[in-house]
């Protein structure tokens, strides 16, 4: 039987309402929640001496719940004949509360007689839309509640707060003679999710407060938690709203439908007054695992987002894989905040990941982690030319990791340094473990012994942290390191919190990368080897290098300043076109090529030269083999630095 009207206009019709009760006959019809998943709210506003009036009562039930738990002095009107008489019948053993058949815009009341008037979906009802109409009426109803109300008394309003009845509230209760107060009513929320019968919109709470002037305009939200929040425009009132609006939507939506096995959704979580977000959420699916496990989330320890496992599409469909769920949702804990523990980080997940679930799953969620929230804390924060960044300490796996990250691309880690304990006077003390380099670092170097001597001039574009230079220092006596660097500031902070060691053996040249090339030919000077390992500020389908670095006037004082030495790239492209155009720009300068994709990583490194000699894998290999016996003579390692499987498993050689 069809019990929803034809439009919504019909919401504010009494025979619309009549019709209604008399086909719905005594089953009570609940609006956004029951008195269970209202009180906690309701006790807040309301106290048992209170004389409440409850508009528009309909037959629910939460009047004669409010009734046995002690608030006796209640008065419901509604505009149906039908209701009226359903309820009279149905409460007649509870003497002192009344029921009246009368218009909430027209009562027959004393001025100032109320103390709270609750409205539970009347004003949704009788607001379907913004017509001329329909305000003139919501003016009556709010005139009525003003009139009724006694100073200090409550108009509660449990609403959806659509954008037009949201804007009507605030035009007529955002002066100085109310407070305005908005709560979320999660648990209403869930309550809905639960039942085929209602909705999984947002609840709000509307508590406006009679005045008779304040000092200034009051506004407050809670859209999480218990702690209210001050609003300090209605604008910035009306977008909190519409943000967890527009939230909810997307997650009904993940709730009742599959996402494609391709396709990752993402969502930050804020709380009310944050800059930025606390949590962000990654949600993905595979169908083949649906039918062993259907949903988990997956907790990421602090700091560890910028790994590749848990940074990247292809990572966290890896990470799936590994789970075997239908859908998995991966939780980062953002910087900026503090997570006191797993337990917490779970609490306060969990209304997110009810939100989440996929059609058909109930029971209790998994939460998958690491063992713990893990520990990031702030070494050092500035802004330099590049943009804000922070120099910060994570724990992964035990070991402290120094990571230098630039907040405008906070899943990209600039630089990163292992951090080691040694005893100096018998004191402890952190320093830098210079052995510890990266993985796409370690290969870069064999671009070192693809030359018949390691020997002569180095030149790195890009410093950051230093990692790489310092590595080729610590490994090779006869080679000397020309690093170039645009920003300053980094140069301050590698020295400073990375231990760069500059002198006659290390250089480091403040300027523009294109600038030193050009100086650098046309002064005839040569290097063994020109490394880019430069971050691009547009991140428009590549990471690694500025797209003018592969421009053919660049690539052209390139050549001038390699001879027959090595250029090594470290290339971050996400974009496949991409990458295939920038091999085939690379082959008009170079003779030979090959690339080795790091597995666990975004990088990918290119080796190119116009040397005599091209590349194969038993060059390649004992290249590896070199790195790592240099690493091992100098103490820098006790084994090995690179994997020779990492090297030759993705070895390409394109020409």
């Amino acid at each position: 039987m069809n019990l929803l009207p034809k439009t919504y206009k019909e919401f504010g019709e009494k025979d619309y309402w009549n019709k209604f009760f008399k086909n719905r006959g005594n089953k009570a019809f609940e609006w956004y929640g029951e008195y269970l998943e209202l009180c906690a709210h309701l006790h807040k506003y309301i106290k048992q001496t209170d004389k409440v009036l409850i508009p528009g009562c309909g037959n629910s039930s939460l009047s004669s719940d409010l009734y046995d738990v002690g608030y006796k002095n209640i008065i419901n009107i509604d505009v149906s004949e039908v209701v009226i008489k359903q309820m009279k019948a149905k409460n007649a053993h509870r003497t002192d509360m009344s029921f009246l058949h009368m218009d909430a815009l027209n009562t027959t009341f004393n001025n100032d007689e109320f103390n709270v008037v609750l409205d539970k979906g009347t004003l949704d009802a009788l607001m379907p839309d913004d017509s001329t109409e329909t305000l003139l009426r919501i003016d009556s109803y709010f005139s009525e509640i003003k009139r009724l109300l006694k100073l200090g008394g409550r108009f509660i309003c449990i609403s959806l707060l659509q954008g037009h009845i949201l804007s009507k509230l605030i035009d007529f209760f955002c002066d100085k003679s109310w407070l305005l107060r908005i709560v979320r009513c999660h648990e209403a929320e869930e309550k809905s999710a639960e039942s085929d019968e209602g909705t999984t919109l947002p609840v709000f709470i509307v508590v406006a407060t009679k005045f008779k002037e304040c000092p200034r305009l009051i506004l407050e939200v809670c859209m999480a938690g218990e702690k209210m929040q001050s609003v300090q425009s209605t604008d910035e009132l009306k977008s909190i709203i519409k943000s967890v609006q527009d939230t909810a939507f997307v997650t009904n939506g993940l709730a009742k439908a599959d996402l494609d096995e391709d396709d990752e959704v993402c969502l930050d979580l804020m709380q009310p007054g944050d800059t930025n977000p606390r949590y962000t959420l990654f949600i993905i699916n595979q169908k083949k695992y649906q039918t062993v496990n259907k949903y988990a989330v997956f907790i990421v320890p602090q700091g560890r987002q910028c790994e590749w496992l848990f940074g990247t599409p292809a990572g966290r469909r890896q990470l799936q894989d590994s789970a075997r769920f239908g859908r998995l949702v991966v939780a980062c804990l953002n910087r900026g905040h503090q997570f006191p523990s797993l337990d917490a980080v779970k609490d306060e997940l969990a209304h997110a990941a009810k939100m989440l679930m996929p059609n058909g799953f109930s029971g209790q969620i998994p939460f998958l982690s690491l063992g713990d929230v893990g520990s990031r804390s702030q070494v050092w924060s500035g802004e330099s030319c590049s943009g804000p960044y922070v120099v910060e300490d994570v724990s992964v796996d035990g070991i402290l990791h120094r990571r230098l990250v630039f907040l405008h691309h906070q899943g990209l880690v600039q630089s990163e340094a292992r951090l080691k304990t040694v005893k100096r006077k018998n004191k402890s003390k952190l320093v830098v473990d210079f052995g510890a380099v990266s993985l796409y670092h370690s290969i870069m170097t064999l671009g070192l012994h693809l030359n018949d001597a390691v020997s002569g001039e180095v030149a790195v574009l890009g410093l950051g942290g230093g990692g790489l230079c310092m590595f080729i220092k610590k490994c090779y006596d006869d080679v000397k390191v020309t690093a170039v660097e645009i920003d300053a500031d980094m140069l301050d902070v590698a020295r400073e919190y990375f231990e760069l060691e500059v002198d006659e053996r290390l250089e480091v040249q403040v300027k523009d990368g294109l600038q030193f090339l050009q100086e650098e030919a046309n002064a005839g000077k040569q290097y063994s080897c020109v490394m880019y390992d430069m971050d691009s500020k547009q991140h428009a389908g590549v990471s690694c290098p500025p797209e003018q670095f592969l421009e053919e006037h660049a690539l052209e004082l390139l050549v001038a300043v390699l001879g027959t030495g090595q250029f090594i790239l470290n290339f971050v492209c996400r974009d496949k076109q991409i990458r295939e155009s920038t091999l085939d720009v690379l082959k008009k300068y170079f003779k030979y090529i090959a690339t080795v994709q790091l597995e666990t990583e975004v990088n990918e490194i290119i080796f190119a030269t116009n040397g005599d000699r091209a590349y194969d894998a038993q060059r390649i290999e004992a290249a590896v083999t070199d790195v790592n016996q240099a690493a091992r003579q100098r103490k820098l390692v006790k084994l090995k630095c690179i994997d020779m499987k990492d090297v030759l498993d993705t070895l390409s050689v394109v020409k």
